[in-house]
């Protein structure tokens, strides 16, 4: 059974955040609220939570992960970015968008995309997830929590824990964040794609 955390939107109580990293850290899965919908969320390396995403969500191999950054310094880490991309997305971050970039080597080779060696990255406005990223000190993986054959997010923390009470290790309830996913953009290639049109608005790389 999930454990329940109903946490305040804008300024979360600092032991429910502990509570839930410590899960984290112990190999748990979480759904937790962003700036564009709820996710699923686990530690980077953590293989289990990776299979589990993936089952939950009936995933292939070529689907891109995100790794959920703190700022740019953190992201920095784990993909590379040339002048003029980090410009573009300098601009619109942090918000409702998900980068593709290439991967270093810090990222573990099975989030990668199998042939472009790519990783989806972003650095959400939302305070719930900055102090998750504070506490835990790294990115979170992280995964849309959009359940298969379903066309929207769920998008109440009391749903989530009611439809993935035995699937999910925590559900973080902040109230309604939204039901649009992150506009996604590829930039592997150093040119920007739209390959999502999401809560991010998307003209300013078309």
């Amino acid at each position: 059974m999930a454990r329940y955390f109903d946490v305040h939107p804008h300024d979360p109580q600092p032991r429910a955040i502990t509570q839930a990293v410590r899960m984290l850290l112990d190999g748990g899965l979480i759904a937790y609220p962003t700036d564009s919908c709820y996710a699923l969320g686990a530690q980077l390396g953590n293989k289990d939570a990776l299979d589990r995403i993936r089952t939950i969500r009936k995933l292939d191999a070529k689907h891109h992960f995100t790794l959920v950054c703190k700022d740019f310094a953190q992201m920095g880490q784990f993909v590379n970015i040339g002048n003029d991309v980090f410009r573009s997305i300098k601009a619109v971050t942090p918000g409702s968008y998900t980068f593709i970039l290439p991967a270093t080597k810090e990222v573990p080779r099975r989030l990668l995309h199998p042939k472009k060696k790519t990783v989806g990255v972003r650095i959400p406005d939302n305070r719930v997830v900055q102090a998750l990223l504070a506490e835990l000190g790294e990115p979170i993986l992280s995964s849309t929590l959009l359940l298969p054959d379903e066309e929207d997010p769920l998008t109440q923390g009391w749903e989530i824990k009611e439809r993935l009470d035995h699937e999910v290790d925590a559900v973080i309830d902040a109230g309604d964040c939204g039901s649009e996913p992150t506009t996604v953009v590829d930039f592997s290639s150093g040119v920007a794609e739209v390959v999502r049109r999401g809560a991010g608005d998307p003209s300013r790389f078309e």
